[in-house]
């Protein structure tokens, strides 16, 4: 039945999103609605796509997304080479089972990126 989600995320500056998605993240601009005044965009990174789209401040309200990764401590590092500013906590093994790390995006988006823990580090 269900086969994949693609979450629209909202933004107030669809041409600075891009920035922070593509440059920032590492994702990919997929598709566009318009190439000279976008409203409606997509992001992709591996098997992760993300929607985006222009909502006026009203509309705006808070996200919070989970994406699966395979190695977090790795996107970490990568994140803070490209100067994204992280939780300040930085990684972290979680009470439920988690490694994980989260940030922003430039519209206040929160983004959690995240993997399971193996039975013998969720013992520590």
């Amino acid at each position: 039945m269900f086969k994949e989600t693609h979450p629209i995320l909202g933004t107030r500056d669809v041409s600075r999103a891009i920035e922070f998605y593509t440059h920032q993240l590492g994702f990919t601009l997929a598709f566009t609605d318009n190439a000279d005044a976008p409203n409606y965009v997509g992001f992709r990174r591996d098997a992760v796509e993300l929607h985006m789209q222009f909502q006026f401040a009203q509309e705006m309200g808070t996200i919070r997304l989970r994406l699966l990764v395979t190695d977090p401590d790795a996107l970490f590092r990568e994140y803070r080479t490209r100067g994204v500013e992280c939780t300040p906590n930085a990684l972290r093994d979680t009470p439920w089972g988690t490694r994980e790390f989260a940030l922003y995006d430039v519209d206040r988006n929160a983004l959690t990126f995240y993997r399971q823990l193996t039975p013998a580090e969720a013992q520590r």
